[in-house]
């Protein structure tokens, strides 16, 4: 890791002005969250628009786990409401609404075709959705509509038309998951929340009542070490919330089970529609979704129950092949391993069952929050849809336990950074919203930075800088897999980008060759991660790449 870096222009969001505020005169905060995910960035951004002074750390980059790992769907779950969980399709249905009203330049409607080959099915889940509709109420997207064959195979191309018989369209959301993450970390800051990345919490301390009274972390960059004081803690951490909890108590029973979804990355060819494909029913009950997701085809996910976590889970064989050859029964051009340009495998937090069970089918996708007798609060489960109704419980729930003022929820109109409405015209800035506009402005200043990094992908070399100056990209890493979210989508063209995109950053901070040369051998080496066969950069390509601005 780094520890020299240059003040970023005048950013509020700014990882070297936090650091310093937590340098100056100690303070006690009145909320601490641990877990720069959806949920604990959701909660940050309760706390702190709610007047509360709050601090949020992160051991990695924000998103960096489950968080960046979805299907990238705003969605109220029809899954659900075929298992009779109606009260938490009602609030993710609700959720999405409020999503798609306080960030429409990432959230977006998106129809869903659901191939029927028998007349039964077409009716089954004709009926179904019409419930979804009748659910979201003022909320609701476009109507479901009974569609002929004809019209499905005019929506989707490259279905698989033997005893095709119709289908259904419904509408569902959209969204870039790393993306938001990155916009609410901003919300946060710019209502006075501080949040580090790259900030390990390593323990609790407790006041002489055996209350939990702050944290202690460690700045994974600098290698200081602080001691932290707030009136409450939340563990937000995700698949990781046990480990916080075993600091609290270390004989507490696991809290959480993670279950590993995998996804695939195929090119757009094999869907040749910006309408999804929905696959309710798999040969083993699963659902799976192939979604047009930034000019590529996602196609996922798997549901496999799994006794550890980690921060880069790996797809299995099998969930890989369950994946194409599913797929395949569904598309008249089949994918093959051969086609795949990335694969990535993210941990679902899933609230632990109360006896033993190997199906994530029986486990609750429902939110828990749970308050220890030392008064740590827990927040986990839930899906990122509903991440602003979990935070507002948490917080409601902490305002009891730290003995806050209580001042109301402030989230539910509350608009995200970056928000516009988007234009009718297509650009692949559009995902910044507003702040389109200074990366325009930073490239006047900076017309040598109009070069694209890559011939395959838009991305410029401005967006770069811009991720270093206003989105606290510490390393290649967040740069590529969670501001532009290339690893995600073209493991290989990612990797040719590394040399360059590694030379901007570090021209940026004024580090040295040597650290250069370490992010491009470790993004090398995870990007393998995300690809079937192995790939390397050839010495050419890294001499020829490393020739930027």
């Amino acid at each position: 890791m780094h520890s020299k870096v240059v003040e970023a222009g005048g950013s509020i969001f700014n990882r070297n002005k936090f650091v310093a505020r937590l340098q100056q005169e100690p303070v006690i905060w009145d909320v601490i969250v641990v877990g720069g995910g959806a949920t604990g960035l959701g909660v940050a951004v309760d706390a702190a628009s709610r007047g509360y002074k709050t601090l949020l750390l992160e051991q990695a980059d924000y998103a960096k786990g489950t968080s960046s790992r979805s299907t990238k769907l705003v969605h109220g779950g029809v899954r659900y409401l075929a298992q009779g969980d109606v009260s938490l399709v009602y609030e993710a249905l609700h959720e999405r609404g409020l999503l798609l009203q306080n960030a429409p330049h990432l959230v977006r409607v998106q129809p869903f075709v659901i191939p029927s080959y028998s007349l039964f099915n077409q009716g089954f889940y004709g009926i179904g959705l019409k419930i979804y509709d009748w659910m979201a109420g003022k909320y609701r997207f476009k109507k479901t509509e009974l569609l002929g064959k004809k019209t499905v195979k005019n929506l989707l191309p490259n279905v698989a038309a033997d005893n095709l018989k119709g289908g259904i369209v419904y509408y569902d959301g959209q969204f870039d998951d790393a993306r938001l993450a990155i916009n609410l970390a901003q919300t946060c800051a710019e209502q006075g929340g501080v949040l580090l990345n790259y900030f390990k919490v390593t323990g609790l301390t407790k006041d002489e009542k055996g209350k939990v009274a702050g944290v202690n972390a460690r700045d994974l960059e600098s290698g200081e070490e602080y001691q932290l004081q707030a009136k409450v803690v939340i563990n937000a951490t995700g698949v990781f919330v046990n480990d916080v909890l075993k600091m609290d108590t270390p004989a507490q029973d696991p809290l959480v089970r993670p279950s590993q979804g995998v996804h695939v990355v195929l090119d757009k060819s094999f869907l040749k529609s910006e309408t999804a494909l929905m696959i309710p029913k798999t040969p083993d009950g699963r659902v799976l979704f192939a979604v047009p997701w930034h000019g590529h085809v996602l196609v996922g996910t798997t549901d496999t129950p799994l006794n550890s976590s980690s921060l880069e889970p790996t797809a299995l064989e099998d969930e890989i092949h369950f994946i194409l050859d599913t797929a395949g029964q569904y598309m008249s051009r089949k994918p093959t391993r051969n086609d795949v340009l990335s694969v990535f495998a993210g941990l679902r937090p899933l609230a632990a069952p109360t006896k033993g069970t190997n199906s994530t089918k029986e486990i609750s996708r429902s939110h828990k929050l749970i308050v220890a007798d030392s008064g740590l609060i827990t927040i986990t489960g839930g899906k990122w849809t509903t991440y602003r109704k979990m935070a507002e419980d948490t917080m409601e729930k902490a305002i009891t336990i730290g003995q806050l003022s209580a001042k109301p929820c402030a989230t539910a109109n509350l608009k995200i950074h970056g928000y516009a409405k988007p234009g009718t015209e297509a650009n692949y800035l559009n995902v910044y919203g507003s702040d389109a506009q200074g990366i325009k402005e930073l490239l006047n200043q900076r017309p040598e930075l109009n070069k694209k990094l890559n011939t395959a992908f838009p991305n410029t070399q401005v967006e770069v800088v811009w991720a270093v100056q206003h989105e606290m990209a510490r390393t290649v890493e967040d740069v590529l897999a969670r501001r532009m979210r290339v690893l995600f989508l073209n493991a290989k063209v990612a990797i040719d980008m590394a040399p360059a995109v590694a030379t901007i950053m570090a021209n940026e901070l004024g580090l040295s060759d040597a650290w250069k040369q370490n992010q491009v051998n470790n993004f090398v080496a995870l990007a393998n991660q995300y690809l079937l066969e192995p790939y390397a950069l050839t010495s050419v390509e890294t001499q020829s790449s490393s020739q930027v601005a």
